[in-house]
């Protein structure tokens, strides 16, 4: 049945026109179907799964009101079990178009008897047209790799150019496979590794130069400074856990400092006695934290390491969104009753996620919608956006000058800006299955329709 566009005052866009139609073939599917999904790869590349483990790339010519070309499929084949492309991108270097794409697989494991019974794997795939002596190349599959979780990843994307990954979930992911081919798991036992050949012959030389001239009831101390002073050294070298950490009086002494707020002399025999700093029955459930904590990790995308792990904390995960075409998705985080925007930055090792907006007081406004389905902002981060489960979508503008003096009379003083809110009401009965915002325009997708929202000129 096709979609159709729900006409409100100054929202109408052009006549929708089909550009492809996708024949999903049952057959190869023998187990269950999910959701078809389709990822914009670039300007003039689109990649669809017809969710039947079927992968389809699509030349789509340059995209826009203008263009009346059909959608042309340049790759078509079978991938195995079913999957929803999360994230893909595209770039040409001498000569050779490259695709790269990252698909979200769950799949029963027998083997995870405690837990829900279920994993989730996520595959990196890279494509490209390196082969062929004919105008139009064949694009194939050049290589596979597999990563394996627990839970399903809150967020996960490539890096351009193929040279990394990044994924933030509540158990942490690692690489199982390459191109069908199980990688070498790190045992316990690898954990106590010997170190480094440079930083053994270094420790040889100075522990040969200092130890002339002692004898056997003397001992040898070598002192090593820290290029980055502050935090502690629980071990030497990084992963020999040989040895014993002796902390000195001092740092014993500071820390001791540092934790006195939180201990007292005696014991509170009449805990009753004073009134508590908080009431638990006055909390409400928008103010707890998550259960378990979520993980950001970046892997390297040569080695299939991790080469930078955070520690999410209870900095709740809200939703993700493509400001940009040209760089990888941002993700909001909640801060404790507001919501922070994050763009990866991994052309900066040094600092690889960037705060680029705040949305004040959202933390705690979409922790209290229980209905709440979609989350999502405009680009240019002048407004955010919440859809329910059915009908309602909420709006949250940024504080913008008011043109009237203002008061408030509480705090007595003047009010420069104002944050406004709006409500919108469907009118549909069927769930919202799609939500996404533009700067000028908010999208809700139905099984009938597809309703526009003005929001900005």
């Amino acid at each position: 049945e096709p979609w159709l566009i729900k006409k409100k005052t100054d929202t109408a866009l052009w006549k929708p026109r089909e550009v492809f139609r996708m024949n999903p073939d049952l057959s190869s599917c023998e187990g269950e179907r999910v959701c078809s999904s389709l990822s914009l790869t670039s300007a003039t590349w689109a990649a669809l799964s017809d969710g039947a483990g079927n992968l389809t790339l699509l030349r789509t010519s340059k995209r826009g009101e203008s263009s009346h070309l059909k959608w042309e499929a340049m790759f078509s084949e079978s991938l195995g079990e079913p999957f929803i492309i999360l994230h893909s991108l595209s770039n040409v270097q001498a000569g050779v178009h490259t695709i790269q794409l990252l698909l979200l697989r769950i799949q029963k494991d027998p083997a995870d008897s405690k837990g829900s019974g279920f994993s989730t794997l996520l595959e990196w795939i890279t494509l490209d047209n390196s082969t062929g002596e004919c105008e139009e190349k064949k694009y194939e599959v050049r290589k596979r790799r597999l990563m394996k979780g627990r839970s399903v990843p809150h967020y996960a994307a490539l890096e351009p150019e193929g040279k990394g990954l990044m994924v933030a979930s509540e158990k942490p992911f690692s690489f199982k496979e390459v191109d069908g081919v199980p990688l070498e798991e790190e045992g316990a036992e690898d954990m106590e590794v010997e170190p480094s050949g440079e930083f053994k012959v270094l420790l040889m030389m100075i522990f040969n130069s200092a130890s002339r001239g002692l004898s056997s009831v003397e001992s040898l101390e070598i002192s090593l400074q820290k290029r980055s002073e502050g935090p502690l050294w629980s071990e030497l070298v990084l992963g020999d856990r040989r040895g014993e950490y002796i902390m000195n009086e001092e740092q014993a002494a500071q820390i001791q400092q540092r934790l006195a707020h939180l201990t007292a002399e005696e014991l509170n025999a009449n805990p009753e006695k004073d009134k508590p700093a908080c009431n638990a029955q006055e909390l409400e459930d928008c103010d707890g934290f998550p259960e378990d904590s979520s993980t950001l990790m970046r892997f390297d995308g040569a080695t299939l390491k991790p080469t930078h792990v955070v520690n999410l904390g209870s900095h709740q995960y809200l939703f993700t969104v493509e400001t940009n075409p040209s760089e990888m998705p941002a993700f909001c985080l909640r801060h404790d009753v507001d919501a922070l925007l994050w763009q990866p930055r991994p052309e900066q090792p040094d600092s690889l996620w960037e705060h680029t907006a705040t949305f004040n007081a959202l933390g705690y406004v979409q922790a209290s919608k229980r209905d709440k389905k979609f989350a999502t902002c405009a680009p240019n981060f002048s407004y955010a956006a919440l859809a329910e489960c059915l009908k309602r979508v909420f709006i949250y503008r940024q504080p913008s000058p008011v043109d009237t003096v203002l008061f408030n009379r509480k705090q007595g003083r003047q009010v420069g800006q104002v944050a406004k809110q709006q409500v919108a009401n469907l009118e549909s009965n069927h769930p919202v299955l799609g939500f996404r915002a533009t700067n000028e325009r908010l999208f809700a997708l139905t099984c009938n329709n597809l309703f526009i929202l003005k929001v900005n000129n």
